[in-house]
């Protein structure tokens, strides 16, 4: 079918086109098989390369075809066409008046020809013209992809809706203003946590966010927390509405197992960096259906800060950890605090 259509183009459209095709063709393909050492793609690209010699080889023959004969032709021409007809004999005075009008007819014939060189000019417009127009084709078509993102084969973020609202646990009824676990992972499913983190490139694979209560309080205290996974790092936050505060929280960490505790401010509230260990679950999914023992898995460091400014208890705790065991800087956590915090609503705003 293309090739029937191409046929159906005049020549100097037809071939302008080729060219233009087969020379972008032909240097793309050549330069992907430098760049990937592919003797398969450079045999392709001179094959290209050849097709769009052979087009440039037949337009050439095509313009000097078109040329017209030398300003000596015409007049040997002429001459010979003069020399050959009768020569008219002297007559009376009548004939002598016909012959000029005559050779005057016969000496017109010539002044056609320089109508040929008005057709070459004709021949080489369209040909620019059509190398014009289908070389900004291909250069648009071989920029786009650098400006334009690809729909097909990019991947996407991973969303925090799954469209489905479970009823909230009988804690948040009794909590003032509480939050859920699909609007935490609202707040920390930003465009930019990624560069938050020091990844950029990076893209969310999981996002989820649920509204449970905290353990060991038999279902009293409301703690929603939202989960975002890249390939570098994990997100973990959630928030505890509970009574205590942030000094006591810190006491309670010496007792355990925390490390490198670190009281600072942020947002104008208490707040503390502790490190501790996450934990490694392993599920066996074989005939048994039993799981491994609980081990220890990779640091994660995290910023415990105040629901409030006057501390009266609460408070959120944001996590980050990788499976390789890296951290990223405290400065890492406090830029996330700093951004995801004031978007929560109810007493994070306060």
């Amino acid at each position: 079918m293309l090739g029937f259509l191409l046929r159906l183009l005049p020549f100097w459209v037809r071939e302008p086109l080729l060219i233009a095709i087969g020379s972008v063709l032909g240097v793309r393909i050549m330069y992907l098989a430098v760049r990937d050492h592919d003797r398969v793609a450079a045999g392709l690209g001179v094959v290209f390369l050849v097709f769009t010699a052979i087009r440039v080889h037949t337009v050439v023959r095509a313009l000097r075809a078109r040329r017209p004969p030398s300003p000596a032709a015409p007049e040997d021409g002429a001459t010979a066409d003069a020399a050959a007809q009768p020569q008219p004999q002297p007559q009376p005075q009548l004939q002598f008046q016909d012959q000029p009008q005559f050779q005057d007819q016969a000496g017109t014939e010539p002044r056609s020809i320089p109508d040929a060189p008005e057709k070459e000019h004709n021949a080489w417009a369209q040909a620019v013209a059509a190398v014009a127009v289908f070389g900004v084709i291909a250069a648009v078509l071989w920029a786009a992809p650098r400006f334009m993102p690809s729909d097909d084969n990019s991947p996407r973020p991973a969303s925090c809706s799954d469209g489905e609202h479970e009823e909230l646990p009988k804690a948040y009824k009794k909590t003032p203003q509480p939050v859920t676990g699909e609007e935490l992972c609202e707040a920390l499913n930003r465009p930019d946590l990624a560069e938050l983190l020091g990844t950029p490139g990076e893209t969310a694979t999981t996002a989820s966010g649920t509204s449970d209560t905290a353990p060991l309080t038999d279902g009293k205290v409301a703690e929603p927390e939202a989960e975002v996974a890249f390939d570098t790092y994990t997100v973990n936050v959630s928030a505890t509405y509970n009574e205590m505060s942030t000094g006591q929280y810190v006491k309670l960490m010496k007792f355990g197992d925390e490390r490198d505790i670190k009281t600072l401010t942020v947002l104008g509230r208490p707040a503390v960096l502790s490190s501790d260990h996450t934990m490694k679950i392993e599920i066996n999914l074989g005939s048994g259906g039993s799981g491994g023992p609980v081990e220890q898995g990779p640091l994660a460091r995290t910023l415990s800060v105040a629901l409030e400014r006057d501390d009266k208890g609460g408070y959120y705790d944001i996590t980050v950890w990788s499976t390789s065991g890296a951290l990223p800087d405290d400065s890492v956590l406090l830029g996330i605090a700093e951004k995801v915090l004031p978007t929560i609503h109810g007493r994070a705003v306060r």
